[in-house]
């Protein structure tokens, strides 16, 4: 159990918590969320012990192992399944006293504890993460020094999802993931057995890795039960509850002050004058919720060209006379939303660089209308500002004759205000660098953008800002991307590459992610007999089944709907009532956590139904 009680931390004199406090019980996977700069990663080092606490205190149990990826594993010699294999010290050093102890009883007591531990198969266990991490056997036996930070980042997690400690802190684990990646570390982390805390901003992962969201908020922590969609949701509701408190108070409080001021100069109505002024200053002031801070992309429109703006004929491309991708027949009109999908090194990158011009093809046609304007968005682009200039310095650059208030529209049309604009870029956050880098791929109005992981260093409200300015945006997207609700908001066609080729992926992307994980599992080795067909007797009650779990589906939502609308009732927060207030949200989140239940029991007798009727 990891148990943070009444803490109190400030950086610069600036209160990051106070009073702060919560309990995750052991074997919770839970999600930490909060506004950036809150204090996120902060928590993560207060937790580790990197940082000393001002007050209060951050109990786990004696002995419990934390850990974490911090940094990307040094560019060294040694393969990547040893460095992976090197992480649970404790087998590396048995496995090392194994070959020079010569006490009988030692030798015994080593051999035991190795099997204890299941030493024997940790090789296949780290070369399984890798895999699932993205490196093929070859890779693995390939030294560190051979990859870049990306990658050796990747070998970072694999090494410390290896060595699984008890308390497993993740930031933003996903930023250095493709898509099968994300989805292979989402499945893994919901079968972890011990205790995990991540901070994202990947709403995928929120929703099905992870059974609780820990906010961070005013300087408090408040633990929040279900996948994040049910937190924003629940989170939304009080806070319509809590401003219209605030409204209503403030009328109460705005007819009390206009009696005082009326009458409280006439002796007959002194006393109830005085009366009121006493009833004004007993109550305890409710504050309305701030109003969320909302998040904008403001891309400029492209004029309409003639269909297909791209189109390729059995194209073929690679680098130095060696083709990655052949046989490329491909079409892009002005409104289509394609996500490329594939694994790492199938050649999605090589692909957007043919399109987008950065590669010239070695085979085939390619024709691009006259007038096409291409943006192009990778995380390099990012990497490569240049620190020691402003925002308002690079615009400028790009647009010399523009007057600098028309400069400064733009940087706020991507969210970077007046104090962001003249901030050298170096001490920027990676979101306020992403937004710049966005800003200036779409500068010319393209009509094909193409992005290449848009959404890493982006917070939550900022990715649904995206998705919202892309689904307005009257230009064709190519995305790649590992944010799964990115693709899903945006996308219309999905293209996957695949040995050497393009085509177009029929199903939608649920089914990908299912195909993705199925083919992790291992082959069965025989084919399972087809069960005989059900009698009527069964269909009849799979079918009673069904209807017993819609009614319960129904009543369960008429008991949300009640409790809502108990839970918006003003005089539910007067004093005295706090008590009875947390009980019956308790209530509340007790009644959708079984309606979540309910609704997958109701989908699980739907699909035995359907496949019992043929």
């Amino acid at each position: 159990m990891l148990r943070i009680s009444d803490i109190s931390y400030s950086v610069e004199g600036r209160p990051l918590f106070d009073g702060a406090s919560a309990t995750i019980p052991a074997g919770h996977k839970v999600g930490l969320v909060g506004r950036n700069g809150a204090g996120k990663t902060t928590l993560f080092n207060l937790i580790r012990g990197d940082l000393t606490l001002e007050g209060g205190a951050i109990e786990l149990p004696a002995r419990a192992r934390i850990g974490g990826v911090s940094q990307e594993v040094p560019g060294n010699e040694v393969s990547l399944l040893d460095t992976v294999l090197a992480a649970d010290t404790e087998r590396a050093a048995l496995m090392a006293e194994a070959e020079t102890a010569t006490d009988p009883t030692r030798i015994a007591e080593v051999q035991t504890r190795l099997a204890d531990i299941d030493a024997w198969s940790a090789e296949a266990r780290a070369a399984s993460i890798l895999k699932g991490l993205g490196f093929d056997d070859a890779e693995q036996r390939m030294p560190c020094s051979a990859f870049s930070g990306g990658w050796r980042m990747r070998v970072a997690l694999a090494a410390v999802l290896f060595a699984q400690p008890d308390l497993l802190l993740l930031d933003e684990p996903t930023n250095y993931l493709d898509l099968e990646g994300a989805l292979w570390l989402e499945a893994y982390l919901a079968k972890y057995p011990h205790t995990v805390l991540i901070i994202s901003h990947d709403r995928g992962l929120l929703n099905r890795a992870v059974g609780a969201i820990l906010h961070l908020d005013n300087r408090k922590l408040t633990l929040w039960q279900g996948p994040y969609d049910q937190f924003a949701r629940q989170r939304a509701e009080q806070r319509a509850v809590q401003a219209a408190q605030a409204k209503k108070q403030e009328a109460r409080r705005a007819h009390l002050q206009s009696f005082v001021d009326r009458f409280k100069a006439k002796a007959t109505k002194a006393k109830q004058a005085q009366s009121r002024v006493k009833m004004l200053e007993k109550m305890e002031t409710i504050t309305a919720p701030e109003d969320e801070a909302r998040v904008v992309f403001t891309f400029p429109e492209p004029e309409e060209l003639s269909p297909p703006i791209v189109a390729t004929e059995s194209a073929s491309v690679g680098y130095d006379g060696n083709a990655v991708l052949s046989k490329l027949t491909l079409r892009i009109d002005q409104d289509d939303r394609i996500a490329l999908l594939g694994k790492n090194g199938q050649g999605k990158s090589t692909l957007s660089k043919l399109l987008s011009g950065r590669l010239v093809a070695m085979g085939g046609r390619i024709t691009t209308a006259s007038k096409l304007r291409i943006g192009f968005f990778a995380q390099h682009q990012v990497d490569e500002l240049r620190v020691e200039e402003t925002p308002l310095q690079h615009i400028a650059r790009e647009r010399p004759g523009e007057v600098q208030s028309k400069l400064r529209a733009r940087l706020a049309g991507f969210g970077l205000g007046a104090d962001q604009a003249e901030t050298e870029v170096g001490r920027l956050s990676g979101g306020q660098k992403a937004r710049l880098s966005l800003l200036l791929a779409t500068l010319d109005a393209p009509h094909l953008l193409i992005l290449d992981e848009p959404t890493n260093h982006l917070d939550i409200e900022s990715r649904e800002a995206l998705v919202q300015a892309l689904t307005a945006y009257s230009g064709a997207v190519i995305l790649v991307s590992h944010d799964m609700h990115l693709l899903s908001m945006v996308a219309d066609r999905l293209w996957l590459v695949k040995d050497g080729r393009v085509a177009p992926f029929d199903d939608d992307l649920e089914a990908y992610r299912r195909l993705l994980l199925a083919s992790d599992k291992p082959a069965r080795k025989a084919e399972k007999p087809k069960p005989a067909r059900p009698s009527r007797d069964q269909i009849l009650a799979l079918r009673a089944e069904v209807r017993k779990c819609e009614d319960r589906v129904t009543k369960l939502n008429d008991m949300r709907d009640k409790l809502s609308v108990k839970l918006a009732a003003p005089e539910m927060y007067e004093d005295g009532k706090a008590d009875e207030a947390a009980i019956w949200q308790k209530k509340y989140a007790e009644v959708m956590d079984g309606l979540d239940r309910a609704e997958a029991l109701w989908m699980a007798a739907l699909e035995k139904l359907e496949v019992a009727e043929g």
